[in-house]
């Protein structure tokens, strides 16, 4: 995992998400309010959906040689804005590591990835805990020295499996669940103890081919394109909003094998993009869509 000194390194920055109707003046009304706080923004960007009436909007700012008294106090003066323009709206700083748990199976590459990558400080975050109904991610879990949980799944023991996970996740105080690989559905119940906060990668370029064998349903569709899919997880199989997405081209020559081999590229690169945007706070849902801010 990243050392304690790069933590203690890391720049401290305040994360600030909105949603509200749109309308004229937002962005210049929360700049100013920034403004007059004396923070530094390094990184704004919003969005309009104009069909809805919606606007967007994503502000980073500098907390470094700032009193740390400096968010209450924005709050203060950003609560009464926030109320009279209706915004829906979070903050968060960057130095706010989330706690995270890893779900896999039996395929293994999204899981290597998605270690790799925390332990080089590319992933902000604490992995707190690897869960999976088979043992073959054990080693692994022991190589990066994370608690590892096996937690057998069968029809007849699906319920007693989700509250022992859920138990778990609570115990551990865990905020983002990523299923890398994880072949079993989770539960309403389970859903709906992480809305938003349940990260799956589908192989296949969804609304495309849902299910448990995509590249064999693609193969047999003759497909020239094939993708993977990150999204959120809803209560409704492979339907919770998209997140990210990538494609690569094949051909009549590329058997079901080659198809697999290189879709679990395409996996590991949308995963790790979805869970590392979640971590920097850059997306908000609204309906069945996302917005991934830049």
């Amino acid at each position: 995992m990243t050392s304690p000194s790069a933590i203690a390194a890391a720049p401290d920055r305040a994360v600030l998400l909105i949603d509200c109707p749109d309308q004229k003046g937002l962005v210049a009304r929360v700049a100013g309010l920034l403004y007059q706080q004396g923070a530094n923004i390094l990184h704004a960007d919003q969005h309009q959906d104009h069909e809805l009436g919606l606007f967007f909007m994503r502000v980073e700012w500098s907390l470094n040689g700032v009193d740390g008294q400096s968010i209450p106090t924005f709050l203060a003066a950003f609560e009464p804005l926030a109320a009279q323009l209706q915004m829906r709206w979070q903050i968060s700083t960057l130095k706010q590591r989330p706690r995270v748990a890893l779900f896999c199976s039996q395929y293994l590459h999204c899981i290597a990835d998605l270690l790799h990558r925390a332990s080089a400080g590319e992933l902000a975050c604490d992995i707190a805990v690897i869960i999976s109904n088979h043992r073959e991610v054990e080693k692994l879990a022991a190589f990066h020295t994370i608690r590892f949980e096996y937690i057998p799944v069968t029809p007849a023991t699906r319920a007693e499996a989700e509250a022992q996970q859920l138990a778990l996740l609570q115990e551990l105080n865990v905020e983002l669940v990523v299923l890398a690989r994880y072949m079993q559905i989770l539960t309403e119940t389970f859903v709906a103890r992480y809305p938003a906060a349940i990260i799956n990668v589908h192989h296949s370029f969804l609304p495309a081919f849902i299910g448990a064998r995509p590249y064999h349903a693609a193969h047999a569709r003759g497909v020239k394109l094939i993708g993977a899919t990150s999204h959120y997880v809803t209560s409704v199989l492979d339907d919770g909003p998209i997140i990210e997405q990538d494609v690569a081209r094949i051909s009549h020559r590329d058997q079901v094998e080659d198809l697999v081999a290189r879709g679990r590229d395409l996996e590991r690169i949308v995963l790790s993009r979805a869970v590392r945007w979640h971590l920097e706070r850059r997306i908000l849902c609204y309906g069945n869509k996302t917005v991934v801010f830049d």
